[in-house]
């Protein structure tokens, strides 16, 4: 039995121009542009900032941005290379396959659908706690059983505002990706828009004398900043989970990832400067650092634009998140590891809508009923193990088949490879000790699952038997 067996490019592509399970092609440079900046922008600015000012790293926050955006620049630039050579539907998963074999590819699917998964339901949490304060802004109060998670000493039962945008976003998934790219284009605009606001409105109100002391917890706390922040750039890798539903992938591809993974980066570093400007660095400690930091300048109304903004940002990361896990379970359904309802296509709209209502439910009992804490952190550790194997794999490949043609090629290989992976594997031994522990947990279930099912019902097993009995 080799569980080392792999996919040729060709079959990837093959399968991927089956007709009847095929995926509709329909989105462009801008819409992939759009879906990067849906996905990134959003938790990460608007809530993690404060934190990782107040206690890590201080006005030097704007060196762990710098710091976490190398690890995902290097790493965009070889998910870019992979997208544009295979434009198949499953991201570090389809590559893996053709790269290292089905047992590595498996792993790195199963560790995927951890930090989609997860990173879904946490969004989700944050998208009701932002949603409440709205209302409450307006004296509407939700009754307290229905607000947060399982919680009987505080009274909660169930989070109803998390499950009802999880079920919203699973229905606007199955009408079809082009209306949930539109959906995703205008709100982006408003949250980029509201990001701009208040770059405009809070940078005249910015006191050098707060960037002192620069960087109050030495170079040790700018890096544990940036395992910290980099949560905020978690996204873009799930721009190349579309590329079967792009109509030019070798040229759309690439420019989807880089252009929204830079935007993304000169807007955190801008924000962080300014925010760090306005208030002290020690006084960030807050859930809403940059709606706080304009309280404290006396600008109320542009606070209110913010909280809109937030809300309208943190959808955007669900329906990209959502986006991602749905594609990720049809590309490992499609090639047998994964029962087939997965990769069942409504005919009409071209989209996998059983496999999209079952993600909906499951992120929406999730988000719902179980109290999330610690959880955001395996969709780090998942997210940096995705962007490490993704970039040995350009190493590997272009020493296996240097003969393929690649529309995009990383510069200066393997020095960029190499640097994503000293980044990201910097970036994940700075994660507490709790989390390596549920990440190993996840892929000790992930292996049972494989072992009892997947190695059966594989795609390769079955052309392997064939090819047997003909030789037989």
């Amino acid at each position: 039995m080799n569980l080392f067996r792999k996919k040729t490019i060709q079959m990837l592509l093959s399968g991927a121009d089956q007709k009847g399970a095929s995926l509709k092609k329909d989105l462009g440079a801008f819409d992939l542009t759009m879906l990067g900046i849906g996905a990134i922008i959003g938790t990460g600015i608007f809530v993690l900032t404060g934190v990782a000012a107040a206690e890590h790293a201080g006005p030097a926050l704007v060196l762990s941005f710098v710091l976490s955006g190398l690890a995902c620049v290097f790493a965009a630039l070889c998910y870019a290379e992979f997208a544009s050579t295979v434009p198949v539907s499953g991201s570090a998963y389809t590559y893996s396959y053709a790269t290292f074999g089905e047992l590595i590819a498996w792993i790195l699917g199963w560790d995927l659908i951890l930090e989609y998964g997860i990173a879904s339901s946490a969004v989700a949490v944050g998208w009701s706690g932002y949603f409440q304060g709205l209302l409450s802004g307006f004296g509407i109060e939700l009754p307290k059983a229905l607000t947060n998670a399982y919680d009987p000493v505080k009274g909660t039962f169930i989070d109803l505002p998390a499950i009802l945008i999880v079920l919203f976003i699973a229905f606007l998934l199955n009408l079809g990706v082009k209306k949930s790219a539109r959906f995703n284009a205008i709100i982006v605009v408003i949250k980029v828009a509201v990001v701009l606001l208040f770059l405009a409105v809070g940078i005249w109100y910015v006191k050098p004398e707060n960037w002192s002391p620069f960087m109050p917890f030495g170079f040790s706390g700018v890096a544990t900043g940036a395992a910290t922040v980099f949560f905020a750039y978690i996204g873009f890798d799930a721009v190349s989970t579309a590329a079967e539903e792009v109509r030019n992938p070798q040229r759309h591809m690439p420019i989807g990832i880089i252009v929204s993974l830079l935007v993304c980066t000169l807007l955190y570093i801008a924000v962080s400067l300014v925010l760090t400007g306005i208030v002290p660095y020690e006084q960030l400690d807050v859930k809403n650092p940059v709606a706080f930091a304009l309280n404290y300048i006396h600008q109320d109304w542009v606070a209110g634009f913010i909280s809109l903004g937030a809300i309208a940002g943190i959808t955007t990361v669900l329906l990209v998140m959502m986006y991602g896990q749905t594609r990720l379970f049809y590309a490992i359904s499609r090639d047998g590891l994964l029962p087939k309802v997965f990769s069942k296509v409504n005919r009409t709209r071209q989209v996998p809508f059983v496999n999209t209502w079952i993600t909906g439910v499951i992120v929406a009992v999730f988000a719902g009923v179980i109290p999330l804490n610690k959880l955001a952190e395996l969709t780090n550790i998942g997210t940096l193990f995705a962007f490490i194997t993704v970039s040995i794999g350009v190493l590997v490949l272009r020493k296996t088949q240097p003969h393929l043609k690649r529309a995009f090629r990383v510069p200066f290989v393997p020095v960029v490879p190499l640097l994503a992976v000293a980044f990201c594997g910097y970036l994940i031994l700075q994660l507490p000790r709790v989390t390596w522990i549920g990440f190993v947990s996840w892929l000790a279930i992930g292996l049972v699952i494989y072992f009892v099912y997947g190695r059966k019902h594989s795609t390769l097993n079955y052309i392997e038997k064939s090819s047997e009995e003909k030789a037989g």
